[in-house]
């Protein structure tokens, strides 16, 4: 019996769930593919749009992994922490382009969100590659914390973004096009993704 025996169905239904949502973001991101976008877009969209769709490839890939049948937990650790590396450098690199972008100012929420949670995630991935040897059961519980730290983050950064486009958004582009003589048809919303 290996540490991993008896984790399947969380791994299932958590990996499942990452997938579903990847599949959620290019649905949304199809819909507003004919939207006019702002000054500062595609800045905001590497920013706040695309670190969710990698931290829910993230948790689909930790899914993936703890479900191979391994004989023991050395190369899941390794790989758990090259996940965990490579995930502290990027929300690095996010949170560097948060700062740099220009079309949205962030707030607490957005750094608590886009930056902090991510870290923290990754950064407990890491450490749990480093314990596996020592404390395979406490690294376990720590990458499927993980796994749900990632997931729900990006869930709220999904929803962030999409009432973000339709409360604040659409309602400016509206505004502007009752003073120009467009439809708020015409007007669509679109730089934060």
């Amino acid at each position: 019996m290996t540490p991993l025996s008896g984790w399947e169905n969380f791994y299932v239904i958590v990996g499942s769930s990452a997938g579903a949502l990847i599949g959620l973001q290019f649905v949304v991101m199809t819909l507003m593919a004919d939207i006019p976008m702002r000054d500062g877009a595609v800045q905001a969209g590497e920013a706040f749009g695309t670190p969710t769709t990698v931290h829910f490839g993230a948790v689909l890939l930790l899914a993936a992994l703890a479900t191979i049948p391994w004989e023991g937990m050395g190369r899941l650790a390794i790989l758990w922490g090259v996940l965990g590396l490579v995930g502290l450098v990027y929300s690095a690199v996010v949170t560097r382009r948060m700062r740099i972008q220009t079309a949205y100012k962030p707030e607490f929420e957005d750094w608590l969100f886009h930056s902090l949670l991510p870290l923290a995630g990754y950064g407990i991935l890491a450490a749990s590659a480093l314990v596996a040897w020592a404390r395979p059961h406490d690294s376990l519980f720590g990458a499927a914390g993980v796994s749900l730290l990632l997931l729900f983050v990006g869930i709220h950064n999904s929803w962030d973004a999409v009432t973000y486009h339709v409360f604040v958004q659409r309602r400016k582009l509206t505004k502007e096009a009752a003073g120009t003589g467009e439809t708020s048809q015409q007007a669509g919303a679109g730089d934060r993704l």
